[in-house]
């Protein structure tokens, strides 16, 4: 279709065809996934009194109480030129009493990332000596650094904090737990979300009694803080909107800055050829993502891939326009009831949000 194309009724369309998800292939360095370690862009302003308590969930209020705490008790720590922390003037460090951090733990869509980005806020030190990110770009550094540049890197740092905290094989229980050893030997503070209490990582997943003490050892870094509710995405919210035709798809894609347009099951098999560590670059500087003939994800493999990306896009608040089937079928029976099934929720009602986003793209 050339850039001059008009469908009927319509005025001639943008100048430029959209972009295509598929035709990139972003080369990310490592210096780039340090740098980018900060909340994402939804959640620039966030503090904690932007968090809306849920009046029928006091376990919220408790959780802000207890964050705003933990952040300002975070003041006292100063890092030393050398990476390390000084603990009472020149005195050797001294392995800290208790947990070194909390963990959030609740359903999806109860704001724990509002929350944890919050932290982050609130927490006295420069930007530089603070990090942020999702545990699998946390495992991706460490891919891309190194353990022992990872840890020089990050033992400098006031805080860490890492959401959506997962397990999901026996080598990640192994070096996450070695990782956070080593950083909070340093005095790096930790904050945690995830939908699965500490002692229950890594169940449905793999064979998580033969990482017992892994998992006890990573479970003894946090104090749990639960966190209970409803999805907010769908407090007094709209149902979903249905999807769209191709066509009023491919409209929208033509008529909207920055837009991408491309065929669901060719971007899935995009995505396999493409590391999760760089979806991020994927969605650089998108208005809009158009997707036409939605199906339901045919593995489990793929389904964990397209999960990363819905990540990515509703850190980066990104509207998804589509056609076929309806988001909450994209995973199957079996799927929703497996040992991802936390992932699979949070990714449908993610995508929801972002699809009740994109109504405005199309001409009504």
């Amino acid at each position: 279709m050339s850039s001059s194309t008009a469908f009927p009724g319509q005025s001639p369309l943008a100048e430029t065809a959209p972009l295509s998800l598929c035709a990139r292939e972003p080369h990310v360095p490592a210096d780039r996934l340090v740098a980018e370690m900060v909340p994402p862009p939804r959640f620039d302003a966030v503090r904690f009194d932007t968090y809306v308590p849920d009046p029928n969930q006091p376990s919220q209020s408790e959780a802000v109480t207890v964050l705003s705490g933990f952040a300002a008790g975070l003041g006292g720590a100063h890092a030393t030129g050398s990476g390390r922390r000084k603990w009472f003037g020149n005195k050797k460090p001294a392995a800290p009493a208790g947990p070194r951090g909390v963990y959030l733990d609740g359903g999806y869509g109860v704001g724990k990332t509002h929350l944890l980005a919050s932290l982050w806020h609130a927490t006295p030190a420069e930007p530089s000596l603070k990090a942020f990110g999702t545990f699998v770009e946390l495992t991706n550094l460490v891919g891309a650094l190194g353990f022992q540049q990872t840890v020089r890197t990050l033992s400098g740092h006031r805080l860490l904090c890492i959401d959506e905290f997962e397990l999901d094989d026996p080598g990640d229980t192994v070096l996450v737990s070695s990782l956070l050893s080593r950083l909070v030997e340093a005095g790096v503070a930790l904050a945690a979300t995830s939908n699965t209490l500490p002692g229950k990582l890594g169940e449905g997943r793999f064979a998580a009694a033969d990482f017992l003490r892994e998992i006890q050892g990573l479970s003894a870094h946090f104090r749990p803080l639960r966190i209970d509710g409803e999805d907010y995405r769908h407090r007094g919210l709209p149902e979903a909107p249905p999807p769209y035709s191709d066509e009023q798809v491919t409209r929208a894609a033509y008529a909207t800055p920055g837009a991408s347009l491309d065929d669901f099951p060719g971007l899935l098999d995009h995505l396999a050829k493409v590391h999760p560590s760089r979806y991020g670059a994927l969605t650089d500087e998108l208005g809009a993502v158009c997707l036409t003939g939605v199906t339901p994800v045919p593995d489990q493999s793929t389904a964990l891939r397209l999960v990363v990306l819905a990540d990515r896009l509703y850190d980066r608040e990104v509207p998804v326009l589509a056609s076929g089937l309806p988001f909450d079928q994209l995973f199957s029976d079996e799927m929703l009831n497996g040992g991802y099934r936390k992932k699979y929720f949070r990714a449908i009602s993610r995508l929801t949000a972002l699809a009740r986003d994109a109504k405005g793209l199309v001409a009504q």
